[in-house]
């Protein structure tokens, strides 16, 4: 899952990594003061401000005092020029040689491995608008701050782009299960979308999801378009042991809707999940048809469902249902067979709506809440 994008996020953490290492220097240890034990000062006896040069039994460190072999102090009250500075002891200061860099990036270090950032997010299926937020944050996060490293310039990379990425993905987080615990009964869902997208099994596996918590779902055939798509509905109804209400083909759906909205409340049901025909936006008879399934059985919400296999058209697709219909959450269906991962990227950032599931596969419990935090971990696996 994933594969491709996760192979170009390799490729840009190496080339960034590499610039680390390239501008990187180590930190300058800081003065030392070393003092043989036996000839330790008391703390009173450090010289204040006004004492004269003369009367300071130490002023500095000696190439003998780091060579003899008694304990020494590596810190002391002493003031120094700077009350900040640090002092070390020897060991100290060799792990610092060893160990402790530093680096400041400049805007020109980074342009050109930016600019292919952003030309890989684009060939993973990640929309203009969402890449160039991306590389942005990625961007204001390197450049011109003074960074220490430890032992992994990657490590400084990673953390930049998984924050880019996880921003971008967390800015609509919505959680379906709660909202339809809390809400008024029946809750009302219509889902939407174009065909052969997975709306019907998506149907199927959330009225599965609600069973198995408890709630007494309906499923309302609302795609008597579709040659089969009635039969469908019902097969999985049984299957799952879940009420279908449902009409004859060609007839009309928001008399089916409606049907299964009374129902529904006349039997104290806790959930209606209605299908719909698939459409394309641009379909004004369809849409129509669409606007008169919310008019007469009105949705307390309405989800979009695509396939993120389906990359840059199904963010496309999400921003045109949106302008049409105002989707309140997207599902995307096939996620185990993306390689790119860009329409999950993308589409709540694009739509200003959340993604609430992905679907994982064709069993009916196949069906992952939404989780940014996963999501992004899922694309930096090993």
């Amino acid at each position: 899952m994933f594969n491709k994008l996760k192979a170009k996020l390799t490729g840009f953490k190496e080339k960034i990594g590499s610039k680390i290492d390239e501008k990187a220097v180590a930190i300058e240890p800081e003065e030392v003061i070393d003092v043989p034990h036996e000839d330790t000062q008391p703390l009173a006896s450090v010289p204040s401000d006004q004492d004269s040069p003369e009367d300071t039994p130490v002023q500095a460190k000696t190439e003998e005092a780091m060579h003899v072999s008694e304990p020494v102090i590596e810190e002391t009250a002493a003031q120094t020029d700077s009350p900040d500075k640090k002092k070390f002891g020897f060991a100290q200061k060799a792990k610092a040689l060893v160990f402790e860099r530093e680096f400041i990036l400049e805007e020109d270090d980074l342009e050109e491995p930016l600019w292919e950032l952003e030309m890989a997010l684009l060939e993973s299926d990640i929309a203009l608008s969402v890449s160039e937020a991306i590389v942005e944050s990625v961007k204001s996060q390197l450049v011109g701050t003074r960074r220490r490293i430890g032992s992994n310039t990657g490590n400084i990379v990673e953390d930049a782009l998984k924050k880019a990425i996880y921003d971008v993905m967390s800015a609509n987080v919505f959680d379906l299960d709660e909202y339809v615990k809390d809400a008024e009964k029946p809750v009302h869902i219509v889902f939407i979308g174009i065909n052969g997208t997975g709306k019907t099994t998506s149907i199927a596996k959330l009225s599965k999801r609600f069973k198995d918590q408890g709630m007494s779902v309906v499923v309302a055939a609302g795609d008597t378009f579709r040659a089969g798509a009635i039969d469908q509905l019902a097969i999985h109804a049984e299957k799952i042991g879940v009420k279908i209400i449902k009409h004859q083909e060609q007839g009309d759906p928001a008399a089916v809707i409606y049907d299964a909205i009374q129902h529904a409340k006349a039997n104290n049901a806790d959930v209606v999940l209605s299908d719909t025909a698939g459409r394309m936006h641009t379909n004004v008879n369809l849409m129509e048809q669409l606007k008169k399934v919310c008019r007469v059985a009105p949705p307390d919400l309405i989800i979009f469902v695509d396939e993120a296999v389906a990359g840059n058209d199904a963010v496309e697709r999400a921003a045109q249902f949106n302008d049409a219909v105002a989707i309140n959450g997207s599902i995307l269906t096939k996620t185990d067979a993306d390689s790119k991962g860009g329409a999950a990227i993308s589409i709540a950032y694009i739509t200003g709506r959340p993604i609430l599931f992905l679907g994982m596969g064709q069993g009916y419990d196949d069906l992952r809440k939404f989780d940014p935090q996963w999501f992004v971990d899922q694309l930096f696996a090993e």
